[in-house]
């Protein structure tokens, strides 16, 4: 009895801690080699759209359209940007401008409209709020195409068409932007509520003191959010504008002709006065596409931090 009752040791039962510890090991590591190796290969993937956009946007014209592409520009045309920038035939600095406005203008507005939205939903009761709230998570289920034509009509019968105005009203308020808002409100402890109406602060006083910091990741992404929708709005504004209030992303599906100061309208290396010139779109591409990255590369901390906080509570 009193054998049975102690422990076997490693050497009755034939087993060898220390080499079951450096097998695991061994699996540890191809594991994570594995998982790596994977990683990377779906990274390289996922940037090689990107890759070939900046290097045919450095090509020459005859370069990108040999038969047999090449993976890295034989001679670097830097001409391409500069003309892109400066070229009045092409008309960068209009479209860049109203982007800028209305995405500025219509985020700062419409980021007020969001909290004060959020923060009612989430902190005070009034009845039919419950209601309310399902019919607003409703609306995110009609396809966005369903009410184009319809806003369409309501701003053409108040005489919105080409303005700032039809760019910035119709789209002031998201709901999947105050449903994230309202989750990260309701996460925050009702007791910090009570301790400020102790001190007297007011709704708005702790709106604006104690919800507001404490919200700033979500905050963060809203608004960066918010902002590359109108910096990638298309549809809309091709369907109410026209040129002259069109958007960076309209601008880049223009003509992008061969005007003779890149490439000569005859003689060798010409090319006709009506060809569209691909390197000049993939130019466009970048030059779109740059200040989103540069956004993200910044702040992609705050937006993964402020989504997946967001959705903590509902």
């Amino acid at each position: 009895m009193e054998a049975t009752n102690k422990k076997a040791s490693p050497e009755k039962t034939g087993l060898d801690i220390e080499k079951e510890k450096r097998k695991q090991k061994k699996l540890d590591i191809v594991k994570a080699a594995v998982a790596y190796i994977f990683l990377t290969i779906c990274a390289v993937l996922a940037f090689l759209p990107f890759y070939w956009m900046i290097i045919s946007s450095l090509k020459t014209e005859d370069e990108y359209r040999l038969t047999q592409p090449t993976f890295f520009p034989r001679e670097f045309k830097w001409q391409n940007y500069s003309y892109m920038l400066t070229s009045e035939t092409n008309g960068f600095g209009q479209p860049l401008f109203n982007t800028i406005l209305i995405g500025v203008v219509s985020t700062l507005f419409g980021v007020v409209v969001i909290i004060l939205t959020a923060y009612a939903l989430a902190r005070i009761e009034f009845k039919g709020k419950g209601i309310l709230f399902s019919l607003m998570l409703a609306t995110m289920m009609i396809p966005g195409e369903l009410y184009t034509i319809t806003n369409y009509v309501t701003v053409s019968n108040f005489g919105w068409s080409n303005t700032y105005i039809v760019m910035i009203l119709p789209f002031l308020v998201s709901i999947y932007y105050i449903y994230l808002l309202r989750n990260t409100f309701k996460s925050i402890p009702e007791s910090l509520h009570k301790a400020a109406k102790v001190d007297g602060c007011g709704k708005m006083a702790f709106l604006v003191k104690v919800m507001i910091p404490l919200a700033a990741p979500t905050l963060i992404s809203v608004t960066l959010l918010k902002f590359i929708a109108t910096w990638n709005s298309y549809i809309w504004p091709q369907l109410v504008n026209t040129q002259d209030y069109h958007l960076i992303s309209n601008w880049m599906t223009s003509g992008f002709t061969n005007d003779g100061t890149l490439y000569p309208l005859t003689g060798v290396g010409s090319w006709a006065k009506s060809e569209s010139l691909t390197t000049l779109r993939m130019c466009a591409a970048c030059l779109v596409s740059m200040p989103l990255f540069v956004l993200f590369l910044f702040f992609r901390k705050y937006i993964m931090h402020g989504v997946s906080k967001s959705g903590t509570k509902g």
